[in-house]
């Protein structure tokens, strides 16, 4: 039995216990007894062991799940908000499992690139979301001075790109902009998170109703050398840096090397290019269409070898939805994003599952090394102190896919009709469970010192 060491003695009653068979713990799955007062895990017991409650729940065979933590999701509230918005994204995201997200500076108007964007964006969220909230800041050419004072008002760190962003207001940094903003993200101990491709190995594809000239327009070279240059800015600079959406596994080796060499890199990859492979993408199927872009088969199996042998850090959604009219039957025109928030988790499970791999190792990938690279060290967990962020998963249920029952704004999606194993029950915030029918209780969350 474990206690919370910040409370001096034991509640008489817990608000909660949950029990089931397959608790997923730092330690293992193993089936076990999770007690919540107020909003936080006060104790784990074993399954049967008697403990005072003003409510217990038996979820028997359902696994109970740490909430994920979800680093990498385009709310683009305020601005762009007939895309997406804060009161869809995180009803779509507690469906999913999903109770932490961190937005991205773009596609909002303003983009989040300095404190008053900031503030329009934290408006913007107040009293829509249904998960807690996080914010990205970024880094754009001119910006340099307005990061501390970003830094300060609690942004988790900072995303550039080195290629077009796909909006006019968050263009991408030429490499010497790469590297000033490195050493500005350095001094001021923070991350800068890199949408890395190199625009010298882009190419015009013409009109492109085939999925086969789009991927020849985005070569796996535009991803490996643009790694290349993030990796030599911070080894120069001292900087923290991420590698976000990695599509290509050739670049494994150089993100090996860097952090042999002492460079810190991390590196996400996302469960489309875990799911998915060029080869399977119809005509003019631009549900599919995402920069850089889902690559072979073969590439999709070396990704998971990275993964499951811990190359890759973390698998994140970039959820990056936009409206039915963006997504045109042509793949050169069409919005390039991919809206699966909701999906993350059934998606990763049913592929791991096939490959013997476990929930503990999923949570692991999903909530536990997402929450740490954010520095949330109260979520991403089950243990005692953190927040009683928790989802019943049903890890034999088969399903179907149907874009028309998601929740975010649009029912866009590559997965329509696609069969998965694995569905979310409930899913519990800060030790009440999500109801979607009564007010949103997510709160924003500020960065806390590394």
């Amino acid at each position: 039995m474990m206690t919370d060491p910040y409370d001096t003695a034991a509640p008489l009653n817990y608000d909660l216990v949950l029990r089931s068979r397959r608790t997923t713990l730092p330690d293992g799955e193993r089936p076990a007894a999770v007690a919540i007062a107020g909003e936080r895990i006060a104790l784990i017991g074993d399954y049967d062991e008697p403990l005072p409650a003003h409510r217990t729940e038996d979820l028997h065979d359902l696994a109970l799940l740490p909430g994920l933590v979800d680093t990498h999701v385009h709310v683009n509230e305020p601005g762009r908000t007939e895309w997406e918005g804060f009161a869809t994204a995180t009803r779509a995201a507690a469906a999913g499992g999903v109770t932490t997200i961190i937005d991205m500076p773009l596609n909002s108007l303003p983009p989040t690139v300095d404190t008053t964007a900031l503030a329009a964006k934290r408006a913007a969220a107040n009293g829509k979301a249904w998960v807690d909230v996080g914010f990205w800041g970024g880094a754009i050419p001119g910006n340099d001075a307005d990061l501390e004072g970003l830094r300060d008002a609690g942004v988790f760190g900072f995303k550039c790109f080195t290629a077009p962003s796909g909006v006019d207001e968050f263009p991408p940094l030429s490499v010497p902009e790469l590297r000033r903003a490195c050493a500005t993200v350095a001094a001021l101990d923070s991350v800068l998170i890199v949408h890395a491709e190199n625009p010298e190995h882009l190419h015009a594809t013409g009109a492109a109703p085939g999925f086969d000239r789009f991927l020849a327009s985005r070569p796996v070279e535009a991803e490996t050398s643009a790694i290349r240059e993030v990796v030599n800015a911070a080894k120069d600079t001292g900087a923290r840096v991420h590698i976000l959406h990695l599509a290509a596994a050739d670049a494994l080796d150089a993100i090996d090397e860097a952090r042999q060499g002492g460079v810190d890199i991390s590196v996400e990859t996302c469960p489309h290019y875990l799911t998915l492979a060029a080869e399977d993408i119809p005509d003019r199927a631009t549900a599919f269409k995402c920069c850089p872009p889902i690559r072979g088969g073969a590439n999709r199996e070396a990704l998971w070898a990275g993964l499951i042998g811990g190359r890759i850090d973390f698998v994140v959604s970039d959820h990056s939805p936009s409206p039915p009219h963006m997504k045109t039957d042509d793949f050169a025109t069409a919005w390039g994003g991919i809206a699966s928030v909701q999906l993350g988790l059934p998606l990763i499970w049913t592929e791991a599952r096939r490959r013997g791999l476990t929930l503990g190792d999923v949570a692991r990938w999903m909530s536990t090394a997402t929450a740490d690279f954010a520095g949330l060290d109260r979520k991403g967990r089950i243990a005692a102190g953190a927040d009683a962020d928790l989802v019943a998963f049903d890890p034999e249920r088969a399903w179907t896919v149907r874009a028309e029952d998601l929740l975010h704004r649009h029912p866009v999606t590559p997965y329509d009709r696609r069969e998965l194993t694995g569905a979310v029950v409930s899913t519990w915030l800060r030790g009440k469970r999500i109801d979607t029918e009564a007010a949103p209780r997510g709160r924003q969350l500020r960065r806390s010192p590394r």
